[in-house]
């Protein structure tokens, strides 16, 4: 069955209450609705806004047409969606939905599911027909732990949870820590001109990282333009010897977060040194470079996420520099 033919096999309206098609740029203001309503009940961490929406309509490698699933009601008013994201070199795709919380309950979240799995099923089938990959289609998603409707869905079609991640958060109304860099280093806020090198030592840095790939110019350029983004809280060392990037940290603060949750947070969301520069104290001095910014920007916290099973050993530095978890997330899997 042609790829292009998956795309049509959309849920059934007559069980599930809804018409269902791809998203298109003029569902936007509709889309971003329905995933704030369903974060104003749920309150994730973290959610989808507009210009995420944008970006995923934009993408090339994952065309809306047949990664993008949107279900409507009879007054046109989006109820519920799915993705699947996946690159053609890749092992895995990832899924994202959600399901209004008015229309939960109805097996909704299943449909989709299902629908998730087919895309997958047919994205591997077209990516190893074009000779990009061997791999057998796995597909991964992601919920917070305090989600647990969403932990029940996933189990009910045989997914299992393969790895935790924590969220920390570290006070900045406390002694920040001093971490100078060494002799050879030169910290530098991010700016235009470092954006590629930046990409090139993020994937050095995160080759040996459980579920990490590649991210190539599209990918970082989605990256670099996200929203929430903040360069001038965002950092580079540079090694002056050979003008090359030692180590980066990327930062973002969201408004409608601390809205929500009552406080401002600089948000670390990439952390990276190179392999032949670790060991140095860059991470640390990265990090308390970050909290003296995020500071003077008149944020409360300093949060990130990390792997509980990191090789690199973060959680340990992270602990050390007076991060303390706070929440938890799961990645859950299976082989389709």
């Amino acid at each position: 069955m042609p790829f292009e033919a998956a795309s049509q096999a959309m849920p059934d309206n007559t069980v599930t209450g809804l018409q269902w098609r791809c998203a298109t740029m003029g569902d936007l203001d509709n889309w971003a609705g329905l995933i704030a309503r369903t974060a104003a009940v749920e309150h994730p961490v973290w959610y989808e806004k507009r210009g995420d929406l944008i970006h995923i309509l934009e993408s090339t490698k994952n065309p809306a047409a047949t990664s993008t699933l949107l279900g409507l009601d009879a007054k046109g008013v989006a109820r519920a969606y799915g993705r699947i994201t996946k690159n053609p070199e890749g092992d895995k795709a990832t899924g994202l939905a959600c399901v209004d919380p008015e229309w939960q309950l109805r097996g909704i979240g299943s449909a989709v599911l299902v629908w998730q799995e087919a895309q997958v099923r047919h994205r591997f089938q077209s990516d190893q027909d074009a000779g990009h990959t061997k791999a057998p289609p796995r597909l991964r998603i992601q919920t917070e732990e305090q989600h647990e409707h969403q932990a029940a869905l996933l189990m009910g079609h045989g997914y299992k949870a393969v790895r935790w991640f924590n969220e920390m958060h570290r006070p900045l109304s406390t002694e920040l820590p001093h971490a100078p860099l060494g002799a050879g280093f030169e910290l530098r806020t991010l700016e235009p001109s470092l954006f590629e090198p930046m990409r090139l030592a993020h994937n050095d840095a995160f080759r040996d990282h459980w579920g990490s790939e590649p991210r190539d110019e599209e990918a970082w350029r989605f990256t670099m333009e996200e929203p929430t983004g903040r360069h001038d809280l965002s950092a580079v060392v540079i090694d002056t010897a050979t003008g090359e990037i030692a180590g980066y940290q990327l930062t973002s603060f969201d408004s409608d977060s601390a809205a929500d949750r009552g406080f401002k947070e600089g948000y670390t969301e990439l952390l990276g040194v190179r392999r032949a520069y670790r060991g140095r104290g860059i991470a640390q001095a990265l990090l308390a470079d970050a909290m003296r910014r995020y500071t003077d920007a008149g944020m409360d916290v300093a949060s990130l996420d990390v792997d509980s099973a990191n090789p690199s050993g973060a959680l340990e530095l992270y602990l050390g520099m007076g991060y303390t978890p706070v929440n938890r997330s799961m990645t859950w899997e299976k082989m389709l």
